[in-house]
């Protein structure tokens, strides 16, 4: 039970210093599970998902050995950086949540950065 609380006041703490310092920009929101990560970009001035992405797309499952690898975390990441262009967004701020810049994430962040996102 600690453990969630920490974790929970962690990605809040993150996410009130990323609205700090995002100006305009929508935020690129991770979220990953032990099986799966999720990719979500974010207006936080209107509250809607501008393009999202995961490893439970049909298109993604099918190509993928398992969700929960870095190579599964690049694809969401190249992919969802594709879908936000497409919307008009180029520049967002990163918003790792809880979760540690590294491994899973840290792949997801690179292939968003060179589908296009800057960050």
């Amino acid at each position: 039970m600690a453990n969630k609380v920490a974790l929970k006041k962690r990605a809040s703490r993150i996410r009130r210093q990323i609205k700090a310092v995002s100006g305009d920009r929508p935020r690129l929101s991770v979220h990953r599970s032990s099986k799966n990560i999720y990719a979500q970009v974010i207006d936080d001035a209107s509250g809607h998902t501008l393009a999202a992405a995961s490893t439970l797309e049909s298109d993604l499952k099918g190509s993928l050995k398992t969700g929960a690898d870095a190579a599964a975390a690049a694809a969401v990441g190249k992919l969802v950086a594709e879908r936000a262009t497409k919307a008009g967004v180029t520049q967002v701020v990163f918003d790792r949540g809880a979760y540690i810049f590294h491994g899973r994430v840290k792949a997801l962040a690179e292939a968003a950065r060179e589908g296009g996102l800057s960050f």
